[in-house]
């Protein structure tokens, strides 16, 4: 598929995923959102592909924020379609059986900053800054920053960076649990195709499972106890589980299929 927003690039089961707007610092607007979204879709299902990595083009971002030139002057009703939009693409991200890591090259601000949190885990760079500054538009955040904020780093910590629109730097992020790693910019792909190198010899379908029982977690229409509970015994009869259990015991290496 061809893309106008991003680059999409396979390598040795890695799809990364690049927003490509450099001269508007990668900043989001529908499209670029959509073509997240599809090309996430498309490696979800491609059996070649076992990991993801979404990144930002350029030196100094990683995703600056919306494009606010597209949504100036939005109706109400325009601004909710906006906001589920970005919803539909975020939660399918965060949702995806496969790890999507983010890699943070600069300014996750806005919606960059809602993008990194929506993947699974978050490897940043030494240079790279984070914060939701929409109250400064007389927004809030529109792709689930008011939800997955609090839960990454905490409530009170959450309503300060929202009300205050501060910017904190990438080492402050990890303080906090915003992200997993910061390591410098010339390592950070190198790293997080590490950590992806680490999931890559693991069962995939328990992979996609800690996915599932992790996210019920906050579905408030879910039992995560009880979700976990029946996906741990649905386990039981996969030829991964078959697999893992005769390698453990013959004292030898797991050769998993995602079956």
């Amino acid at each position: 598929m061809t893309y106008s927003n991003i680059l999409s690039t396979s390598d040795d089961g890695i799809c990364t995923i690049t927003v490509n707007r450099p001269d508007k610092l990668n900043a989001l607007n529908k499209d670029t959102i959509a073509e997240i979204g599809a090309a996430v879709h498309a490696a979800a299902h491609d059996p070649e592909v076992y990991g993801i990595i979404i990144t930002g083009s350029g030196p100094k971002a990683f995703v600056a924020g919306a494009d606010i030139s597209e949504f100036a002057s939005y109706s109400l009703e325009q601004g909710m379609e906006l906001s589920a939009h970005g919803h539909r693409v975020f939660d399918s991200i965060e949702q995806c059986g496969k790890p999507v890591i983010a890699a943070v090259n600069g300014f996750a601000l806005g919606g960059g900053c809602e993008l990194a949190m929506a993947c699974h885990m978050r490897v940043a760079s030494e240079n790279a800054k984070f914060g939701q500054p929409e109250v400064k538009l007389g927004l809030i955040p529109g792709y689930g920053g008011t939800q997955r904020l609090p839960k990454l780093i905490g409530k009170g910590r959450a309503m300060e960076l929202l009300m205050t629109a501060d910017m904190i730097d990438a080492r402050e992020a990890w303080r906090m649990g915003l992200v997993n790693h910061v390591v410098p910019a010339e390592e950070l792909m190198t790293v997080t195709k590490g950590i992806l190198a680490k999931i890559r010899v693991q069962a995939p379908v328990a992979i996609a499972e800690i996915v599932r029982t992790v996210n019920a977690s906050d579905d408030k229409q879910t039992d995560g106890f009880r979700e976990e509970i029946e996906r741990f015994g649905a386990c039981f009869t996969t030829d991964d589980f078959k697999e893992g259990t005769d390698a453990f015991l013959n004292k030898r290496k797991a050769d998993f299929k995602g079956k």
